[in-house]
């Protein structure tokens, strides 16, 4: 009797034991995984804060050096051990989480070559989006694809916008810049350019200011056309995140004849090919 060949894709038991433990926080094994995981990365991120105070540095830096060191192996370790446990390790390693995790390390063997790249180490701090998936927080992750699809949305309402905002900023900075001159400070289009930029946006640094009643005049029209500017964003996310809420009513479920969602959550057939649902 022919004996089947072995499936190269198939895990052998400690790959799956272990991609068990990384990967999945079901288990007593995995919990403890993660949370240890987290809590290095917490340490990691307070051990490279504190070496960047100059006393600290003066007193630890020794110390703070063979912490950072530590975490940095650690994480590699890790790191390794989450490409060798899975099918296809080049998804993970293009993946956002992977690319995040690979960003936690990098910087340490920077150091060889730039003095300095330790400071971005910091970038572990995104390691800490894996709370979602550890204690369970799925709502989170649910109300964070709402917001994602929202602002996405918005995109070119907001780019059209912009580009109003940037088109009025220079005609206006191109105004004051006729009417107030090189002697009040507007030396140039785009300084008055800046000033109007920093205007219309309430901040008003102060560092310009017009000095004659024209421009005074204009420089009020800028600030309370700067109050109105500021609510038409909002306005257009918050327009998008209604639709988004609408959609989320829609069901899940794939259509199992063509694979499709987007289906009505009390729909008994599918809207595209009319196959049961």
């Amino acid at each position: 009797m022919e004996q089947k060949a072995p499936d190269n894709d198939e895990l052998h038991p400690w790959q799956s034991r272990l991609h068990e433990v990384i990967y999945e926080s079901h288990t007593t094994a995995g919990k403890v995984f993660d949370i240890t995981l987290l809590v290095f990365i917490l340490l990691s991120i307070v051990v490279v804060m504190l070496d960047s105070v100059t006393s600290l540095h003066a007193r630890h830096g020794r110390t703070f050096f063979i912490l950072e060191w530590f975490f940095t192996l650690t994480f590699t370790v890790e790191y390794i051990l989450r490409l060798i446990c899975i099918r296809k390790p080049l998804k993970y390693l293009f993946s956002v989480l992977g690319i995040i995790d690979l960003l936690a390390i990098i910087p340490s063997y920077l150091s060889f070559v730039y003095i300095g790249s330790q400071s971005l180490l910091v970038f572990r701090a995104l390691r800490l989006l894996r709370v979602f998936r550890i204690f369970k927080l799925v709502h989170f992750i649910s109300e964070m694809r709402f917001l994602y699809v929202a602002i996405l949305n918005s995109i070119r309402k907001i780019s059209i916008f912009i580009l109003f905002v940037i088109s009025t900023v220079v005609i206006l900075g191109s105004i004051i810049y006729l009417v107030e001159g090189p002697n009040n400070g507007f030396t140039s289009i785009p300084q008055s350019v800046y000033w109007a930029i920093v205007t219309i946006t309430t901040v008003g640094y102060g560092d310009i200011a017009p000095v004659t009643p024209l421009g005074k005049l204009i420089a009020s029209f800028i600030m309370l056309l700067g109050y109105g500017i500021i609510a038409v964003p909002t306005g257009i996310v918050t327009t998008e995140m209604a639709l988004a809420a609408k959609g989320q009513k829609q069901d899940s479920q794939a259509c199992p004849s063509c694979g499709r969602e987007g289906h009505d959550h009390d729909a008994r057939f599918c809207k595209y090919c009319g196959a049961a649902l």
